[in-house]
């Protein structure tokens, strides 16, 4: 949970970089992301207009058993958006 909300302000404090640390991280320490870690991310990469990054994450996800939710599809969809690369989210 911990890390969860790390993320979370990460992405609130449009710091996608950390973000993205703090969830490569999570494995390394013996926690599992599970779809709120990785919507958090996706979130984060939103901010940070990085949509190749948003839609890695979700690709990630699903090839590690997480299934996606709405907010995980919508942040990176937006992500491909704000960061110009529309074509990407069809």
């Amino acid at each position: 949970i911990s890390y969860n909300a790390a993320i979370s302000a990460c992405e609130k404090g449009m710091q996608w970089k950390k973000a993205l640390k703090l969830l490569n991280s999570m494995e390394g320490r013996g926690v599992k992301p599970n779809v709120i870690s990785y919507s958090a991310a996706i979130s984060a990469c939103e901010k940070g207009k990085q949509g190749v990054l948003a839609l890695k994450l979700l690709n990630s996800m699903e090839g590690r058993g997480v299934k996606p939710n709405d907010r995980s599809y919508n942040a990176a969809i937006s992500a491909c958006g704000k960061g110009g690369q529309w074509e990407k989210a069809l």
